[in-house]
């Protein structure tokens, strides 16, 4: 469950919430248009995950990458902890990490040009391995990346 932490005891804190607690604003000239009220509240349409630090989500958001299937699972276990603590951007990370592998499992489920393709390239980094060792060892610590299998 996220929590609200209250951080008024912290002077400056938040320093885009209220623009009279700004420490900078005596001194801040901003052009005329950007003397405007905030953006209204975007609609919810997917779950939005949001920092524990903050009480409610931002007014605009993104929505293209929902969480979904084990790595949703993992960034909102992520979204329990503050984002001070290490292991938030770590639990975040391994997420990117199981959503790339739930895409490629997506991609081969649907598409049998997909499945070719990757049976092609794991055959190819096979025969690399067994061949040219050296050089993919080379080129897996430099990240070369080089058309020509060749070379």
């Amino acid at each position: 469950m996220n929590t609200y932490h209250d951080h008024s005891g912290i002077p400056d804190w938040g320093a885009d919430l209220d623009r009279a607690n700004r420490p900078g604003l005596p001194m801040e000239r901003l052009p005329p248009q950007a003397e405007r009220e905030p953006p209204e509240q975007q609609p919810r349409t997917v779950e939005i995950l949001h920092s524990t630090e903050r009480e409610g989500i931002t007014p605009v958001f993104g929505t293209s990458a929902p969480p979904r299937g084990l790595s949703g699972r993992i960034r909102r276990k992520a979204f329990q902890h503050s984002e001070s603590d290490v292991l938030h951007w770590m639990m975040l990370l391994m997420a990117d990490r199981v959503d790339a592998a739930e895409g490629l499992v997506e991609e081969l489920r649907q598409s049998p040009r997909a499945r070719s393709a990757v049976v092609i390239g794991v055959c190819a980094v096979a025969a690399c391995w067994a061949f040219r060792r050296a050089r993919m060892r080379r080129r897996m610590a430099w990240g070369e990346r080089n058309a020509d299998p060749n070379t």
